[in-house]
């Protein structure tokens, strides 16, 4: 007979969101059970933003070596020890485990039940050995690499996230199927690590983004070596000789000697009965409204899982709003993006937050201004000899809206503008505050003061100053 257990809170899924809404529940004096199928930490820990990170830093190091000639320091080619690289990369995440470890949790007073979970009523979960009752329970399941039906692909082996970071073989010459974060951050860590890299991309790399501001990182990334497709539709795949080749519409077509797919991700919610606990989905995820509730007012959904935007900080944005309206009954607490940043890793970094250019032309009409300057043109920047960059700023009025970087340090950067957008900050706002010299983040100061160069150096001014001047 299964074990009965009876919960405040059922947390199915241990990856980022899920962890934070046990962690805080259990803390803040409720009971909780944690139910994680895989391994602990799920996507971001495992296979996602860690390693990647990891061997992003691997890619650095043996760029910085083979670059370092513009300092006066002599450079040469490094020898790259891939079983070494993929090490650092376990060790990365070895050092990070024991904070999302089942032993953790249970010490903080969860019950963690390794095994699939799955409803059995509308505030009930089966999982391995028990039956659970829950007062609210949350799926924080996350998402997979999505992997389209591509003619031939399943009939010899590829990679996705979920298990490059296990190869200890350096490519020879890798092939990358999708040009969004992931397939780009990817591609450039292999680069930099001796590997010859072709991107295939149906439609625009990084098409997210603003365009002025990707066309720089992608230009940066040729010039690196790296053979970026867009507009390139893969149609067919076929293994021979220990080599791959991806045919492309129009006839023609890339060879390599490995594949990695990287075209986007799919919801986790297979196996979870959703049904039985009248919980509505779609092929994008659990429908939930803003309060992230799903159909099923006791349950909640977050991260991944929803469809919503797939980034590790949005999970954990999630889980705060879920704690407080499950725990403390704050009903009004709603979910919301307008502040939500983003960064692509690659080198130069891209950095986002709130409308772009064209977003706020759309959607927001007349008023709407952009200011722009180059990140490269700090002192800070000059002095490490950056390759060029850009922020820009769309202004509603004085308003600030949005913003877009691409340099050395953009991730860094965004974090004044995301807080300025989620504090509702004018223009005048970042003017003010004085950076510290010399420093990548004056970049924006800069911008933010270029808002009021036309008025300060207007030939109105120059009168004012000429006349105030005549009273000594």
């Amino acid at each position: 007979m299964p074990q009965q257990l009876k919960v405040d809170i059922c947390v199915i899924g241990a990856g980022s969101g899920g962890l934070s809404v046990a962690a805080g529940a259990v803390q803040m004096g409720a009971s909780v059970a944690l139910i994680e199928r895989g391994k602990m930490g799920g996507d971001c820990l495992n296979y996602g933003c860690v390693p990647s990170k990891a061997i992003l830093a691997a890619g650095k190091a043996a760029h910085a070596h083979r670059s370092s000639g513009k300092f006066g320091v002599i450079a040469d080619e490094p020898e790259i020890d891939f079983p070494a690289v993929n090490a650092h990369i376990k060790d990365v995440i070895a050092g990070i485990a024991p904070h999302d470890s089942q032993e953790r949790f249970e010490g903080l007073g969860c019950t963690v039940i390794r095994d699939t979970g799955r409803f059995i009523g509308p505030n009930k979960v089966a999982a391995g050995d028990y039956e659970i009752e829950a007062r609210r329970v949350v799926i924080s399941t996350g998402s997979s690499p999505f992997v389209p039906p591509i003619d031939g692909l399943e009939d010899g082996p590829y990679f996705t996230n979920e298990t490059i970071f296990d190869n200890t073989e350096r490519p020879e010459k890798l092939i990358v199927i999708g040009g969004g974060p992931i397939g780009m951050e990817m591609a450039q860590a292999h680069r930099r690590l001796g590997c010859e890299v072709i991107v295939v991309e149906g439609m625009k790399a990084l098409g997210k983004d603003d365009p002025e501001i990707t066309a720089i990182a992608i230009n940066n990334l040729r010039a690196e070596g790296l053979d970026i497709r867009e507009d390139a539709k893969a149609e067919r795949v076929s293994y021979a000789g220990g080599r791959v080749t991806v045919h492309l519409e129009g006839g023609e077509s890339v060879e390599g000697s490995h594949l990695l797919m990287a075209v986007g991700r799919s919801a986790n919610v297979e196996g979870l009965e959703l049904e039985k606990a009248g919980i509505k989905y779609s092929r994008r995820g659990i429908e939930v409204g803003k309060n992230l509730k799903t159909s099923n007012k006791n349950v909640y959904a977050i991260g991944d899982v929803t469809g919503g935007l797939q980034f590790t900080h949005v999970a954990g944005y999630h889980a705060g709003i879920v704690i407080r309206s499950a725990l403390f009954r704050m009903f009004w607490a709603k979910a919301t993006t307008d502040h939500i940043p983003w960064v692509t890793y690659i080198d130069p970094e891209v950095a986002h937050v709130g409308l772009t250019e064209a977003q706020a032309k759309k959607d927001l009409g007349m008023g709407v201004s952009v200011l722009r300057f180059g990140t490269h043109e700090t002192d800070r920047a000059r002095a490490e000899r950056t390759s060029e960059g850009l922020i820009k700023v769309v202004l509603k009025g004085s308003k600030i809206v949005g913003a877009s970087i691409v340099g050395k340090g953009a991730g860094e950067m965004i974090h004044l503008w995301a807080y300025a957008i989620a504090n509702k900050q004018k223009i005048g706002a970042v003017a003010g505050y004085v950076a510290p010299y010399p420093t990548l983040g004056e970049a924006s100061k800069r911008v933010a003061g270029s808002y009021y160069t036309p008025k300060l150096f207007s030939d109105r001014t120059k009168k004012i100053v000429r006349w105030l001047s005549k009273f000594g």
